[in-house]
């Protein structure tokens, strides 16, 4: 058996944050069941590769919530669900009737986990460059990945877990801005600021030019920091991008495994 055989989930949250956590679910052998609005997912037009790889294992029911009898549907699944995941704003469930009180009242065993912006502003609009931008972790060029949305994901995962060992009627409030705080504590203590010693304060760590492209070196530890400036014959500590220059990023990354030492090539 798995984990989750046997827990029944109900979904509504849509785009990232809420699909990657069920399908984690769903995983671990939860029943899964989304609700979308009849224009669908945005997440299907953005990416639709990743939005049927999300949704493998997990049952899709178009339902218009505006409407009466759109609700009435809604009731019904939630009567046979054991946790629901929401995404939408307090206010916005509030005016379709899935208030935490609303829920409270028509379906007491029931648990949820609301995807939010930001706790402390639940209703205020967002998205995650914004939430990275608060959160001081956007420069001028745009965020390599989802942080703060797949970081919210893994958090609602847990809340799940957790809500299904709380009692009936538990509610649990994951905000997406809220999930970068441990993302942000490296950088709030120094640790990865400009010139800080993971920010490029230490030549041993660092992303690198070579004759062709990047590599990335992270020889941390004394033991190979020793073997790198050993092996590239250099003092230990000594500034390293003109050495890093005069081979291309294949023989770098040649020379590592030869010589046992973290590094390798920056991909793309």
């Amino acid at each position: 058996m798995s984990a989750l055989d046997g827990i029944r989930l109900l979904s509504l949250a849509l785009n990232v944050p809420g699909p990657v956590a069920v399908a984690r679910l769903a995983d671990e052998g939860a029943s899964a069941v989304k609700i979308e609005p009849p224009a669908g997912d945005p997440l299907a037009i953005y990416s639709r590769p990743w939005y049927d790889a999300l949704h493998a294992r997990v049952s899709v029911a178009a339902i218009d919530l505006k409407a009466d009898e759109g609700r009435r549907a809604l009731d019904e699944r939630l009567a046979g669900a054991d946790v629901l995941i929401t995404s939408q704003r307090p206010a916005a469930l509030a005016r379709l009737g899935l208030s935490p009180d609303a829920l409270a009242a028509r379906h007491p065993a029931l648990r949820s986990v609301a995807i939010v912006g930001d706790r402390t502003t639940p209703d205020a609009p967002g998205h995650d460059l914004t939430y990275q931008a608060t959160a001081g972790l956007v420069g001028a060029a745009m965020p390599a990945t989802l942080i703060a949305d797949l970081a919210g994901a893994a958090q609602v995962v847990s809340a799940v877990l957790l809500v299904l060992r709380e009692p009936p009627g538990t509610q649990r409030v994951v905000g997406l801005r809220d999930a970068l705080d441990a993302f942000v504590a490296p950088r709030r203590h120094g640790l990865t600021i400009p010139g800080g010693a993971l920010g490029g304060g230490d030549p041993a760590y660092g992303v690198y030019a070579t004759r062709d492209g990047h590599i990335a070196v992270a020889a941390l530890e004394p033991h190979f920091r020793q073997r790198l400036y050993e092996a590239v014959g250099q003092p230990v500590n000594t500034p390293l991008a003109e050495t890093f220059l005069a081979r291309t990023t294949a023989e770098w990354t040649a020379f590592a495994r030869a010589h046992d030492v973290p590094l390798d090539a920056v991909a793309g």
